[in-house]
Protein backbone atom coordinates (compact mmCIF):
# COMPACT_ATOMS: atom_id res chain seq x y z
CA UNK A 1 0.00 0.00 0.00
CA UNK A 2 1.35 3.54 -0.70
CA UNK A 3 2.28 5.64 2.23
CA UNK A 4 -0.13 8.54 2.24
CA UNK A 5 1.68 12.00 2.37
CA UNK A 6 0.76 14.09 6.25
CA UNK A 7 -0.21 17.38 5.88
CA UNK A 8 -0.55 18.98 9.09
CA UNK A 9 -1.34 22.75 9.83
CA UNK A 10 -3.14 24.98 12.44
CA UNK A 11 -6.78 24.40 12.96
CA UNK A 12 -6.66 21.06 10.41
CA UNK A 13 -9.40 19.08 10.53
CA UNK A 14 -9.06 14.86 10.41
CA UNK A 15 -10.81 11.81 9.89
CA UNK A 16 -8.61 9.25 10.92
CA UNK A 17 -8.89 5.38 11.36
CA UNK A 18 -6.81 2.59 12.26
CA UNK A 19 -7.55 -1.21 12.24
CA UNK A 20 -6.21 -3.96 13.78
CA UNK A 21 -2.75 -5.82 12.75
CA UNK A 22 -3.99 -8.63 10.32
CA UNK A 23 -7.88 -7.19 11.43
CA UNK A 24 -7.57 -8.66 14.79
CA UNK A 25 -9.69 -6.85 17.86
CA UNK A 26 -8.17 -4.03 19.42
CA UNK A 27 -10.68 -4.06 21.95
CA UNK A 28 -11.22 -7.43 23.87
CA UNK A 29 -13.81 -6.13 26.58
CA UNK A 30 -14.91 -2.61 27.80
CA UNK A 31 -12.32 -2.01 30.01
CA UNK A 32 -9.82 -1.71 26.95
CA UNK A 33 -12.45 0.71 25.72
CA UNK A 34 -11.98 2.69 29.15
CA UNK A 35 -8.26 2.57 28.33
CA UNK A 36 -8.63 4.31 24.90
CA UNK A 37 -10.44 6.90 25.66
CA UNK A 38 -8.45 7.35 28.51
CA UNK A 39 -5.60 7.58 26.43
CA UNK A 40 -7.62 9.92 24.10
CA UNK A 41 -8.04 12.25 26.57
CA UNK A 42 -4.61 12.23 27.78
CA UNK A 43 -3.08 12.99 24.00
CA UNK A 44 -5.96 15.87 23.62
CA UNK A 45 -4.54 17.32 26.73
CA UNK A 46 -0.56 17.31 25.38
CA UNK A 47 -1.80 18.65 22.05
CA UNK A 48 -4.80 21.04 22.79
CA UNK A 49 -6.97 18.92 20.29
CA UNK A 50 -10.96 19.15 19.46
CA UNK A 51 -12.58 15.59 19.36
CA UNK A 52 -15.74 16.50 16.95
CA UNK A 53 -16.82 12.66 16.97
CA UNK A 54 -15.54 9.09 17.82
CA UNK A 55 -16.82 5.49 17.70
CA UNK A 56 -14.80 2.41 18.73
CA UNK A 57 -15.76 -0.78 16.70
CA UNK A 58 -13.97 -4.73 17.51
CA UNK A 59 -11.62 -3.77 15.17
CA UNK A 60 -10.92 -0.64 14.54
CA UNK A 61 -11.86 3.00 15.32
CA UNK A 62 -13.04 6.58 13.60
CA UNK A 63 -11.68 9.82 15.39
CA UNK A 64 -13.08 13.29 13.95
CA UNK A 65 -10.17 15.67 14.76
CA UNK A 66 -9.31 19.26 14.91
CA UNK A 67 -5.51 20.07 15.56
CA UNK A 68 -5.37 23.79 16.51
CA UNK A 69 -1.43 23.25 16.28
CA UNK A 70 -0.15 21.53 13.53
CA UNK A 71 0.96 18.35 15.53
CA UNK A 72 -1.42 15.63 14.27
CA UNK A 73 1.81 13.20 13.21
CA UNK A 74 3.44 14.13 16.73
CA UNK A 75 0.23 13.14 18.64
CA UNK A 76 -0.84 9.86 16.98
CA UNK A 77 2.70 8.23 17.19
CA UNK A 78 2.43 9.01 21.05
CA UNK A 79 -1.30 8.23 21.24
CA UNK A 80 -1.58 4.67 19.25
CA UNK A 81 2.06 3.72 21.11
CA UNK A 82 0.93 4.64 24.23
CA UNK A 83 -2.44 2.37 23.95
CA UNK A 84 -0.99 -0.34 22.11
CA UNK A 85 1.83 -0.87 25.38
CA UNK A 86 -1.36 -0.55 28.07
CA UNK A 87 -3.24 -3.34 25.50
CA UNK A 88 -0.24 -5.72 26.11
CA UNK A 89 0.56 -5.35 29.29
CA UNK A 90 -3.34 -5.66 30.23
CA UNK A 91 -3.53 -8.94 27.65
CA UNK A 92 0.10 -10.28 28.40
CA UNK A 93 0.61 -10.10 24.57
CA UNK A 94 3.42 -8.05 22.34
CA UNK A 95 4.49 -6.88 19.30
CA UNK A 96 2.25 -4.34 17.14
CA UNK A 97 -1.62 -3.91 17.88
CA UNK A 98 -2.58 -2.08 14.69
CA UNK A 99 -2.21 -3.36 11.36
CA UNK A 100 -0.95 -0.98 8.32
CA UNK A 101 -0.36 2.85 9.07
CA UNK A 102 -3.67 4.93 10.27
CA UNK A 103 -5.53 6.96 7.68
CA UNK A 104 -5.55 10.53 8.13
CA UNK A 105 -8.10 12.48 5.28
CA UNK A 106 -8.11 15.72 5.80
CA UNK A 107 -11.44 17.45 5.95
CA UNK A 108 -13.16 21.14 5.01
CA UNK A 109 -14.40 21.09 8.51
CA UNK A 110 -15.54 24.85 8.21
CA UNK A 111 -17.81 23.58 5.20
CA UNK A 112 -20.90 22.60 7.29
CA UNK A 113 -21.95 19.95 4.53
CA UNK A 114 -18.82 17.87 4.75
CA UNK A 115 -19.29 18.23 8.96
CA UNK A 116 -22.26 17.18 8.86
CA UNK A 117 -21.74 13.85 6.37
CA UNK A 118 -18.88 13.01 8.70
CA UNK A 119 -20.01 13.13 12.20
CA UNK A 120 -23.45 11.43 10.93
CA UNK A 121 -20.65 8.61 8.86
CA UNK A 122 -19.17 8.14 12.45
CA UNK A 123 -22.05 7.79 14.80
CA UNK A 124 -24.09 5.33 12.01
CA UNK A 125 -21.09 2.92 12.50
CA UNK A 126 -22.69 0.22 15.04
CA UNK A 127 -25.54 0.45 12.26
CA UNK A 128 -23.67 -0.29 9.23
CA UNK A 129 -21.96 -3.50 11.43
CA UNK A 130 -25.69 -4.40 12.90
CA UNK A 131 -24.63 -4.01 16.75
CA UNK A 132 -27.96 -1.73 16.89
CA UNK A 133 -31.16 -3.71 15.63
CA UNK A 134 -33.31 -1.43 14.39
CA UNK A 135 -36.16 -3.72 14.29
CA UNK A 136 -36.21 -4.58 17.89
CA UNK A 137 -36.81 -0.73 18.23
CA UNK A 138 -33.34 -0.06 19.02
CA UNK A 139 -31.56 3.49 18.74
CA UNK A 140 -28.44 4.67 17.52
CA UNK A 141 -28.16 6.04 21.57
CA UNK A 142 -27.78 1.96 22.80
CA UNK A 143 -24.73 1.29 21.39
CA UNK A 144 -22.28 3.24 24.27
CA UNK A 145 -19.07 3.07 22.80
CA UNK A 146 -19.61 6.05 20.79
CA UNK A 147 -19.74 10.30 20.97
CA UNK A 148 -23.24 10.07 20.36
CA UNK A 149 -24.09 8.25 23.77
CA UNK A 150 -21.04 9.41 25.83
CA UNK A 151 -20.92 13.23 25.01
CA UNK A 152 -23.88 14.38 23.12
CA UNK A 153 -26.84 13.15 24.74
CA UNK A 154 -25.30 14.44 28.12
CA UNK A 155 -24.96 17.17 29.83
CA UNK A 156 -22.32 19.40 29.69
CA UNK A 157 -20.65 18.98 32.67
CA UNK A 158 -20.88 15.21 32.41
CA UNK A 159 -18.63 15.12 29.50
CA UNK A 160 -15.25 15.01 28.71
CA UNK A 161 -13.09 18.51 28.36
CA UNK A 162 -11.65 17.58 24.43
CA UNK A 163 -15.31 16.99 23.49
CA UNK A 164 -16.26 19.77 21.10
CA UNK A 165 -19.99 18.74 21.09
CA UNK A 166 -21.14 22.42 21.01
CA UNK A 167 -19.64 23.10 17.58
CA UNK A 168 -21.45 19.47 16.43
CA UNK A 169 -24.62 20.72 17.82
CA UNK A 170 -24.58 23.89 16.63
CA UNK A 171 -23.58 22.90 12.74
CA UNK A 172 -26.95 21.36 13.30
CA UNK A 173 -28.66 24.64 14.35
CA UNK A 174 -29.17 22.42 17.55
CA UNK A 175 -29.05 24.42 21.26
CA UNK A 176 -27.18 22.62 23.85
CA UNK A 177 -30.23 21.89 26.09
CA UNK A 178 -31.99 18.51 26.45
CA UNK A 179 -34.81 19.34 23.65
CA UNK A 180 -31.49 20.01 21.36
CA UNK A 181 -30.02 17.09 22.49
CA UNK A 182 -32.78 14.89 22.29
CA UNK A 183 -33.53 16.18 18.39
CA UNK A 184 -29.51 15.10 17.18
CA UNK A 185 -30.56 12.02 18.83
CA UNK A 186 -34.18 11.71 17.00
CA UNK A 187 -32.25 12.76 13.85
CA UNK A 188 -29.68 10.00 13.48
CA UNK A 189 -32.05 7.09 14.37
CA UNK A 190 -34.62 8.97 11.62
CA UNK A 191 -31.24 8.65 9.18
CA UNK A 192 -30.52 5.17 10.13
CA UNK A 193 -33.95 3.93 9.57
CA UNK A 194 -34.22 5.78 6.03
CA UNK A 195 -30.83 4.52 5.19
CA UNK A 196 -31.05 1.06 6.43
CA UNK A 197 -31.67 -0.22 3.04
CA UNK A 198 -28.45 0.90 2.26
CA UNK A 199 -27.24 -0.67 5.67
CA UNK A 200 -26.33 2.82 6.03
CA UNK A 201 -23.68 3.89 4.02
CA UNK A 202 -23.81 7.43 3.17
CA UNK A 203 -23.92 7.27 -0.89
CA UNK A 204 -22.53 10.08 -2.55
CA UNK A 205 -23.64 11.47 -5.47
CA UNK A 206 -21.89 11.88 -8.60
CA UNK A 207 -21.73 15.79 -8.24
CA UNK A 208 -20.20 15.20 -4.91
CA UNK A 209 -17.16 12.74 -6.00
CA UNK A 210 -14.69 14.50 -7.93
CA UNK A 211 -11.52 13.25 -9.44
CA UNK A 212 -9.76 14.69 -6.68
CA UNK A 213 -9.89 11.68 -4.30
CA UNK A 214 -12.61 13.19 -2.01
CA UNK A 215 -14.21 10.64 0.11
CA UNK A 216 -14.48 10.61 3.47
CA UNK A 217 -13.07 6.94 3.84
CA UNK A 218 -10.74 6.19 0.63
CA UNK A 219 -10.01 9.12 -0.59
CA UNK A 220 -6.99 11.54 1.10
CA UNK A 221 -9.42 14.24 1.98
CA UNK A 222 -13.12 15.63 2.08
CA UNK A 223 -14.54 18.90 0.69
CA UNK A 224 -14.62 21.06 -1.62
CA UNK A 225 -11.98 21.52 -5.01
CA UNK A 226 -11.54 24.97 -3.95
CA UNK A 227 -10.33 22.93 -0.43
CA UNK A 228 -8.34 20.91 -2.46
CA UNK A 229 -6.57 23.46 -4.20
CA UNK A 230 -5.67 25.43 -0.90
CA UNK A 231 -4.06 22.39 0.35
CA UNK A 232 -2.23 21.72 -2.87
CA UNK A 233 -0.86 25.06 -2.48
CA UNK A 234 0.66 23.97 1.20
CA UNK A 235 2.28 20.75 0.02
CA UNK A 236 4.31 21.91 -3.07
CA UNK A 237 7.75 21.88 -1.07
CA UNK A 238 6.95 18.27 -0.33
CA UNK A 239 5.96 16.88 -3.68
CA UNK A 240 9.15 18.29 -5.12
CA UNK A 241 11.39 16.62 -3.08
CA UNK A 242 12.55 13.24 -4.11
CA UNK A 243 10.01 10.41 -2.97
CA UNK A 244 10.01 6.59 -3.72
CA UNK A 245 8.16 5.08 -6.67
CA UNK A 246 5.67 4.06 -4.21
CA UNK A 247 4.82 7.35 -2.85
CA UNK A 248 4.32 8.26 -6.54
CA UNK A 249 1.44 6.03 -6.60
CA UNK A 250 -0.57 7.11 -3.71
CA UNK A 251 -3.70 8.72 -4.13
CA UNK A 252 -2.23 11.96 -3.34
CA UNK A 253 0.16 12.23 -5.62
CA UNK A 254 -1.92 11.14 -8.73
CA UNK A 255 -4.43 13.96 -7.64
CA UNK A 256 -2.01 16.24 -7.73
CA UNK A 257 -0.54 15.75 -10.99
CA UNK A 258 -4.30 15.55 -11.95
CA UNK A 259 -4.25 19.00 -11.08
CA UNK A 260 -1.78 20.24 -12.86
CA UNK A 261 -2.33 18.62 -15.85
CA UNK A 262 -5.12 20.20 -16.04
CA UNK A 263 -3.32 23.81 -15.30
CA UNK A 264 -1.14 23.13 -17.78
CA UNK A 265 -3.56 21.55 -20.28
CA UNK A 266 -6.01 24.78 -20.13
CA UNK A 267 -2.46 27.09 -20.37
CA UNK A 268 -1.39 25.10 -23.82
CA UNK A 269 -4.50 25.59 -25.59
CA UNK A 270 -4.80 29.20 -25.01
CA UNK A 271 -0.77 29.34 -26.04
CA UNK A 272 -1.62 27.51 -29.04
CA UNK A 273 -4.97 29.77 -29.91
CA UNK A 274 -7.61 26.73 -29.39
CA UNK A 275 -10.83 26.87 -27.84
CA UNK A 276 -13.02 23.84 -26.96
CA UNK A 277 -15.13 24.55 -30.21
CA UNK A 278 -11.90 24.36 -32.37
CA UNK A 279 -11.17 20.44 -30.48
CA UNK A 280 -14.19 19.68 -31.52
CA UNK A 281 -13.49 20.46 -35.62
CA UNK A 282 -10.09 18.89 -35.34
CA UNK A 283 -9.27 15.40 -35.87
CA UNK A 284 -7.01 13.64 -33.81
CA UNK A 285 -4.20 14.09 -35.93
CA UNK A 286 -4.00 18.00 -35.80
CA UNK A 287 -0.06 18.33 -34.85
CA UNK A 288 -1.17 20.82 -31.98
CA UNK A 289 -3.01 18.39 -30.48
CA UNK A 290 -0.66 15.65 -30.79
CA UNK A 291 2.19 17.82 -29.40
CA UNK A 292 0.04 18.95 -26.53
CA UNK A 293 -0.72 15.21 -25.80
CA UNK A 294 2.84 14.55 -25.86
CA UNK A 295 3.55 17.38 -23.22
CA UNK A 296 1.04 15.91 -20.91
CA UNK A 297 2.37 12.83 -21.56
CA UNK A 298 6.04 13.94 -20.73
CA UNK A 299 5.21 16.01 -17.07
CA UNK A 300 2.26 14.57 -15.71
CA UNK A 301 0.98 10.82 -14.78
CA UNK A 302 -2.85 11.47 -16.48
CA UNK A 303 -3.46 8.38 -18.96
CA UNK A 304 -4.24 8.28 -22.48
CA UNK A 305 -7.80 7.91 -21.73
CA UNK A 306 -8.34 11.08 -19.88
CA UNK A 307 -5.87 13.14 -22.60
CA UNK A 308 -8.55 11.96 -25.27
CA UNK A 309 -11.49 13.21 -23.23
CA UNK A 310 -9.75 16.40 -22.67
CA UNK A 311 -8.26 16.72 -26.47
CA UNK A 312 -11.08 15.32 -28.13
CA UNK A 313 -9.02 12.73 -29.25
CA UNK A 314 -11.43 9.59 -29.49
CA UNK A 315 -9.64 7.41 -27.63
CA UNK A 316 -7.22 6.01 -25.26
CA UNK A 317 -5.96 3.91 -27.91
CA UNK A 318 -5.65 6.21 -30.40
CA UNK A 319 -3.51 9.23 -28.23
CA UNK A 320 -1.08 6.09 -28.10
CA UNK A 321 -1.29 5.31 -31.90
CA UNK A 322 -1.07 9.40 -32.29
CA UNK A 323 1.93 9.49 -29.84
CA UNK A 324 4.18 6.27 -31.23
CA UNK A 325 4.19 7.12 -34.58
CA UNK A 326 4.96 11.50 -34.20
CA UNK A 327 7.79 12.78 -36.29
CA UNK A 328 8.54 15.64 -33.50
CA UNK A 329 10.88 17.41 -36.11
CA UNK A 330 7.64 17.61 -38.26
CA UNK A 331 5.14 18.66 -35.35
CA UNK A 332 7.84 21.63 -34.48
CA UNK A 333 7.62 23.10 -37.78
CA UNK A 334 3.79 23.65 -37.86
CA UNK A 335 3.43 24.94 -33.80
CA UNK A 336 3.84 28.51 -32.98
CA UNK A 337 6.82 29.65 -31.21
CA UNK A 338 4.54 30.42 -28.31
CA UNK A 339 3.26 27.27 -27.55
CA UNK A 340 6.68 25.93 -28.19
CA UNK A 341 8.45 28.79 -25.66
CA UNK A 342 5.73 27.94 -22.88
CA UNK A 343 6.62 23.96 -23.02
CA UNK A 344 9.97 24.65 -22.47
CA UNK A 345 9.52 26.62 -19.32
CA UNK A 346 7.26 23.62 -18.37
CA UNK A 347 10.72 21.56 -18.41
CA UNK A 348 9.38 19.90 -21.60
CA UNK A 349 11.53 19.86 -24.71
CA UNK A 350 11.15 17.62 -27.74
Amino acid sequence: MPRSIRIEYEGAYYHVMARGNRKAAIFIDDDDRRYFLRTLGEVCKMTGWKVHAWVLMGNHYHLFIQTPEANLVEGMKWFQNTYTRRFNVRHKAWGRLFGDRYKAILVEGSNSYYYEILLDYIHLNPIRAGLVKLEKQQSILDYPWSSLAAAYALLPSKREEWMACADGLKIFDLSDTIAGRRKMVSRLDRRAIELEADRCGIPLRAVELDKRCSHLSRGWYWGTQAFSKKVFSMMEDVFNKKRSRVYHSSAAHKAHNLQQAESWLKEALTKANLTQKDLLKLNGSDPRKVFIALFLRGKTTVGNEWIAEHLEMKSGANVSYRLHNSDTKKLKKELSRELLDYVKAQGFEI
